[in-house]
């Protein structure tokens, strides 16, 4: 699907100035298409629940937790984050289950099921930001080279925030045969660097498509979306269930908790494996990113209440994108894990791991190159569970906005005293 005409208005002869890795905005049919979507009103999308998509709190107390000397020591690893060795050789043999997940760092993830190949939000830039010269920069080398991946089936994005859709990793993947599975608007940004509209899925929430012998449904989920100095809010964001003959897995995409989970599991689910955002939250944006006990409550919810298949802690890692301690979300998930009796997988990046094995990787890896809490590992030295310390309280007001990243959090001007944001 494509824009139409020859529109030479002073807006958008705007429009082909900005930089590319602003992408493109939605005109045309599928302007037209997103007007018309159940999701769509006042102008903008809506979210499933009410969510506020700007930071909540007042910009002076975020500066003082943001530039807090000993917070910031802890928001980085002391030492070299771990990367699987041996990735290219082990994707070289099948699955012996037939489902085998591969976590390539924040939200990207390969899934291989049932004989098909599915990438989540691939990310192998530097920087995910506008610019090649600021905002946040990886924690860690990608596991592999993206050309070493080797045939994709499909791509799937969650949104258009630049730590899920990044620029020279699709333009890369835009010279080869995958097709690509998107939320309804964010086609306009890959169309624009270099995807043809024939390799493209876009989908509004509770719509399928049929990839081989695999069905993805777009999801709902509670988030925002944008890319450029303007955010119109005009792309749709996405979490994603996706069915083969004996599988099913689940990627949140970036959500904050809400009810929708269940009904998502109820007609998709139970799944044998999901994906779940559980990094880069704070008290100051509570409604658009999970805590990891939140990101348990969904998984519990997608398997209809309790505990079952495996849950893959993502969103974390690799950015660093929120006050919160670097290692925090991987020790929450462990202790959100054994109140709920569910079994986790805690693999390194790059390291493949099948659900159904008996063994998982669960060793608490982060801990050999993270500062540790002042009530030590598996002790009271987490913060309040939303990124600050306990008792820490923001003010209500107005919120603080800018563009970079797309998240909220450090470095990315979304949430960042305004000293700290990205022109």
């Amino acid at each position: 699907m494509t824009g139409t005409g020859s529109d030479r208005s002073p807006r958008a002869r705007l429009r082909a100035l900005r930089p590319e890795s602003f992408g493109a905005d939605p005109t045309g049919a599928r302007l037209a298409r997103i007007r018309r979507s159940p999701n769509f009103a006042d102008g903008i999308f809506q979210n499933p629940e009410p969510a506020r998509r700007g930071p909540s709190g007042s910009s002076v107390e975020f500066a003082k937790i943001y530039f807090d000397k000993e917070g910031r020591t802890r928001r980085a690893p002391t030492g070299t984050i771990p990367v699987h060795p041996t990735t290219v050789a082990d994707l070289a043999r099948p699955p012996a289950t037939g489902l085998r997940l591969t976590w390539m760092g924040h939200s990207g993830v390969l899934a291989e099921i049932d004989g098909h190949r599915v990438l989540f939000d691939p990310v192998w830039g530097e920087r995910c930001s506008p610019f090649p010269f600021a905002g946040p920069k990886r924690l860690h080398p990608v596991p592999l080279p993206l050309a070493a991946l080797g045939p994709v089936d499909v791509v799937v994005i969650s949104h258009d925030h630049y730590d899920h859709l990044d620029l020279p990793t699709i333009k890369a993947l835009a010279t080869t045969d995958t097709v690509f599975a998107v939320p309804l608007g964010v086609g306009a940004h890959l169309e624009r660097w270099g995807v043809a509209a024939s390799r493209l899925r876009e989908l509004d929430w509770n719509e399928s498509t049929e990839i081989g012998e695999l069905t993805l449904t777009a999801t709902p989920a509670r988030h925002f979306c944008g890319r450029g100095l303007r955010n119109r809010q005009m792309t749709l964001w996405a979490s994603w269930a996706v069915t083969g003959p004996a599988h099913r897995i689940f990627h949140s995409g970036d959500t904050g908790y809400f009810s929708g989970f269940k009904d998502i599991g109820a007609a998709h689910g139970p799944f044998d494996a999901t994906m779940i955002q559980i990094g880069a939250y704070s008290e100051f944006w509570t409604d658009i990113h999970m805590t990891p006990a939140e990101g348990m409550r969904a998984h519990l919810d997608l398997q209809g209440g309790g505990p079952g298949g495996v849950m893959l802690p993502i969103h974390w890692g690799t950015f660093n994108l929120a006050p919160h301690p670097w290692a925090e979300p991987g020790e929450g998930t462990v202790e959100a894990a054994e109140g709920a009796a569910q079994r986790i997988a805690l693999p390194i990046p790059g390291q493949p791991f099948e659900p159904g094995a008996e063994r998982l990787p669960d060793a608490p890896w982060w801990r050999a190159v993270a500062r540790v809490p002042a009530g030590g590992w598996g002790g009271s030295g987490l913060t309040d569970g939303h990124g600050t310390p306990e008792g820490a309280a923001a003010a209500n007001a107005e919120p603080v906005t800018g563009p970079s990243s797309g998240e909220p959090g450090e470095g990315s001007g979304r949430g960042a005293p305004e000293a700290a944001r990205t022109p």
